[in-house]
């Protein structure tokens, strides 16, 4: 049998690297409010919406969109937010583009718990970076994901590529 040894992993499988936020708060709220965006992995800041890297990524680069205003219904999304929730999701792609030069991207939103959404009470668009290759037995078999970068190097990169923009 193979070994994948990741031990610089564990304080993330163990939560020990996640921000402790007291239950029934919303993450994203605080997130917003919270002004220590590389600590957050708050990447940009809009007007409506910030972009915000995924503490539990599907893969190496997994971002986020998320609108400032606290609600779950897309139709209430204003247009003005509507427009740069989309704006902001073409910059993300464009910064992963230039930062980690994935072959393709997953866009979309899980509405819903049964949608898959994790956070259902507050919107937010996923841009999911992909390469060739990317769904092996990892995932399918063993359950498991490999992410193969440490989300503050990946921040790192990211912010860089943003900041050419």
């Amino acid at each position: 049998m193979e070994r994948l040894w990741a031990p610089w992993r564990m304080s993330y499988i163990s939560g020990a690297s996640a921000k402790a936020y007291p239950e029934g708060t919303c993450v994203f709220c605080l997130k917003w409010q919270e002004r220590e965006d590389a600590e957050n992995l708050v990447l940009f800041r809009g007007t409506t919406c910030y972009m915000v890297m995924n503490l539990f990524p599907y893969t190496n680069g997994h971002l986020m969109v998320v609108p400032v205003r606290h609600t779950a219904d897309l139709s209430a999304l204003s247009e003005t937010e509507r427009l740069e929730v989309f704006a902001l999701g073409q910059r993300g792609v464009e910064a992963l583009t230039r930062a980690i030069h994935p072959d393709g991207f997953n866009i979309g939103m899980n509405l819903g718990r049964v949608a898959g959404a994790g956070i259902e009470d507050h919107l937010h668009l996923h841009i999911v970076p992909r390469w060739n290759g990317d769904t092996n037995f990892m995932p399918v078999l063993g359950e498991t994901r490999v992410i193969s970068e440490g989300l503050t190097e990946t921040y790192e990169k990211l912010v860089r590529a943003l900041e050419k923009m």
